[in-house]
C-alpha cells in the first residue's frame, strides 16, 4: 500500500510517570507513516487528492502539547484514534514514539513504543420481530453511526423472513451492514450489545422474540473462538436470512475458512433446500 512518512518529528511536551517530567518537559520524537491509496494525487498532482503532510506534522505536534499522559503507550493510542478519524481516507497508521530523554540513568539512544492502528471492515446482521421492526433497525444503524469509531457503509435490503428454531412468535426483518471501524472484535460486541439494551433487548428465551438482534459475522478475516464471540460466525452458513442480504452488499467477501464467497454459500444453501425428485 502506498505511504506518506513523516519521520522524527521533534516535539517538546510534558509526557511521563515522574511529576519532574510533567512539569519540566522533555523532548520527543515522532516517526508516523499514513497509508492510503495516493493514485490520483499522483495523477492529478493536486494536494486535495492526497494528505497535506505539513498540516499533519503541525496537528501532531499540537496534540502531543495539549494532551498529556503518563505512558508513552498511552500517547500513541491516542494519537493514531486521533489521526485515522481526522483523515478518514487514511486506511492506516504505523507511529513510532522516541523519548531520548526517558529518565532511567543510564546510558542508552532512545525508548520507544511503535503500533499499528486502522480501520477494520466488520459485517453484522440485524434482525426483529418485535413493535416497529424497521423503526427499530433504522434507530440501531443510527446509533452505530453515531459511535466515534465507526460508521456504516453499507445497508443492504430488508427481507422478511419466517421464524428460525421453532419458537412460535411473529415473522422477522433481516438484512446485513457493513461498517467501517477502529474498535476491535470485544469492543465491536460490546458496543452491540449496548445498542439493544438501548432499545429493550430481552434474552428469555432462545431462538425467541426480539426487538433487535445484531450479530457479528466477519471482521476483516479475522478467525476466532473465545468463549463469549466466534468469528466468523458458526451458524452463518445455514441461514438464508444471514446469506441473502449479506450477498446483496458482500457478494464475492470470501469466507475465511471455508474459502468460498458469500455469493456461493448462499447458492449451495439454496441449492441444498430444493427437494430431490
Amino acid at each position: 500500500m502506498d505511504k506518506i512518512t513523516i519521520k522524527d518529528l521533534e516535539v517538546f511536551c510534558h509526557h511521563g510517570v515522574f511529576p519532574e517530567e510533567t512539569v519540566l518537559g522533555q523532548k520527543f520524537m515522532v516517526t508516523a507513516e499514513f497509508f492510503f491509496d495516493t493514485r490520483k494525487a499522483g495523477k492529478t498532482d493536486d494536494l486535495n487528492g492526497s494528505l497535506n503532510y505539513a498540516e499533519a506534522a503541525q496537528y501532531i505536534k499540537k496534540f502531543m502539547e495539549q494532551n498529556t499522559y503518563q505512558l508513552l503507550e498511552a500517547v500513541v493510542e491516542h494519537l493514531a484514534k486521533a489521526l485515522l478519524l481526522r483523515y478518514p481516507f487514511v486506511e492506516k497508521v504505523l507511529l513510532e514514539l522516541k523519548k531520548p530523554w526517558a529518565p532511567i540513568l543510564l546510558p542508552l539512544d532512545t525508548v520507544s513504543v511503535t503500533v499499528e492502528r486502522r480501520w477494520h471492515t466488520c459485517y453484522l446482521a440485524i434482525g426483529a420481530n418485535l413493535g416497529d421492526k424497521e423503526a427499530n433497525f433504522k434507530r440501531a444503524i443510527q446509533l452505530l453511526d453515531e459511535d466515534e469509531l465507526t460508521r456504516v457503509t453499507r445497508v443492504s435490503d430488508f427481507i422478511i423472513t419466517e421464524p428460525y428454531g421453532g419458537v412460535p412468535q411473529d415473522d422477522f426483518l433481516n438484512g446485513a451492514l457493513e461498517i467501517k471501524t477502529l474498535r476491535t472484535p470485544e469492543e465491536v460486541l460490546e458496543l452491540i450489545g449496548s445498542i439493544e439494551q438501548d432499545l429493550k433487548r430481552v434474552r428469555e428465551i432462545h431462538w425467541g422474540p426480539r426487538t433487535i438482534d445484531l450479530d457479528i459475522i466477519f471482521y476483516d478475516d479475522i478467525v476466532m473462538q473465545e468463549e463469549t464471540l466466534t468469528i466468523p460466525h458458526k451458524e452463518m452458513a445455514k441461514r438464508d436470512f444471514v446469506l441473502k442480504p449479506l450477498s446483496q452488499i458482500a457478494p464475492a467477501k470470501i469466507h475465511p475458512l471455508l474459502g468460498v464467497t458469500v455469493t456461493k454459500l448462499y447458492q449451495e444453501l439454496l441449492n441444498s433446500l430444493v427437494p430431490e425428485d
